[in-house]
């Protein structure tokens, strides 16, 4: 009987969760460092007192720090250089990341970078293996990218608008304070979007070709229930600590790991997305709400049963036995109604997407070669991809 494929677990990051947490930042940098960058994006950090929270725990804990802001969602990898040149002229020992997906990815290219004698980008360029990292922090503000524990980053180059991933078991985080009253002020959009994302973290593990991996199925499960159940009532609520908890935890067990033991994970969906969000400088969770329906679509044929198990499992989808092919597609249609019910935009033409770049995007998501693990698609399958998002 096949089984669920060999695997190592190991993610080191302590967690520091709950209520007022943000004041144990300078007792858990100053494990790693005296002197630090504090990294982070615009000015919210700022305006809700976060950034003086932050300062006064580094202080308080006789930690040093400087400071570079102006993070921005899809992290440049400008700013990524930036940071190695302050770290290795101030002799700079850690990165603290104040922030969501975006800083954490930034803090994390930075600290591969400082010890490198090379480029930055040649390690998403895979030209060379990450074996080295400064230590990096994190003080989470969005549930989103679960960048907070996970071992990798994504970065764009201006230059040509290319968007990539590095990754290296050296790269997670030490350690990763999560209030949930961080996330009271989030913009609604901005709530769904980091919903979106952390449903994708799970759908690319889910949506495999492993059999008897009914355990981690079940937890793939039970993580976007909670996300379906949840999200509604934050956007409602915005201060239901509960809720946001709820989609907090969620949004950190979705990318740690866990829910991808025993199973070969997709990511075609994720690769497809980064050249609408490299070109067109658009939310990451907005992209990938258009893309992975039209993924599914695409796809969903290759292993009806799966698709089937999701609509029953997930969307409560009455099954029909006859008809599985039915039921699939009444799930897939459910997970873009919920996108759309959260005020995400389900069309490459809400997201301002031209048709004629298309053949671009598809041509530079592939040009490593084929996606995808559940079925592997070339540059036309990305081309249909794109056109059934439309």
């Amino acid at each position: 009987m096949q089984a669920m494929e060999n695997f190592i677990f190991q993610n080191p990051t302590r967690i520091i969760f709950g209520k007022g947490t943000e004041a144990e930042t300078g007792r858990e940098t100053a494990k790693h460092a005296k002197k630090v960058l504090l990294h982070f994006g615009g000015g919210s950090i700022r305006k809700s007192g976060l950034h003086d929270r932050v300062c006064k725990s580094l202080k308080d804990a006789g930690v040093g720090y400087l400071e570079l802001g102006g993070v921005k969602p899809n992290p440049r990898l400008s700013l990524v250089r930036e940071g190695i040149r302050i770290c290795r002229e101030n002799k700079l020992e850690m990165i603290i990341a104040v922030g969501g997906g975006s800083v954490i990815d930034s803090a994390k290219a930075i600290a591969i970078g400082v010890p490198h004698a090379g480029d930055v980008w040649d390690f998403y360029l895979k030209k060379i293996p990450v074996t080295e990292s400064l230590p990096v922090g994190v003080v989470l503000t969005i549930p989103a990218a679960g960048s907070e524990t996970s071992n990798g980053s994504v970065i764009t180059n201006e230059e040509g608008w290319y968007k990539k991933d590095a990754g290296g078991e050296c790269m997670r985080p030490k350690f990763a304070i999560m209030n949930p009253e961080l996330t009271f002020t989030l913009p609604p959009y901005q709530t769904a979007c980091g919903a979106a994302d952390i449903m994708a973290h799970v759908m690319e593990r889910y949506f495999t070709r492993v059999p008897s991996v009914d355990f981690t199925d079940r937890l793939c499960e039970a993580t976007l229930r909670a996300i379906i159940d949840n999200v509604p009532v934050v956007l409602a609520k915005p201060d239901d600590y509960a809720a946001r908890a709820e989609i907090m935890w969620a949004g950190t067990i979705a990318h740690n790991d866990l829910l991808g033991t025993g199973r070969i994970g997709d990511w075609a969906s994720h690769m497809i997305e980064h050249e609408l969000s490299g070109i067109y400088d658009v939310a990451h969770g907005a992209g990938l709400a258009v893309i992975f329906p039209a993924w599914m679509k695409h796809v969903y044929k290759n292993d009806v049963a799966r698709f089937a198990r999701f609509a029953v499992n997930v969307w409560g989808v009455e099954p029909r036995f006859d008809r599985p092919e039915r039921t699939a597609l009444e799930g897939i249609r459910r997970l873009k109604s919920f996108f759309r019910d959260i005020g995400l935009p389900t069309s490459l033409p809400e997201l301002g997407v031209k048709d004629d770049r298309l053949e671009e995007m598809a041509k530079k998501a592939t040009a490593a070669g084929p996606l995808g693990n559940f079925v592997k698609l070339g540059k036309d399958d990305v081309v249909s991809i794109y056109r059934l998002a439309q």
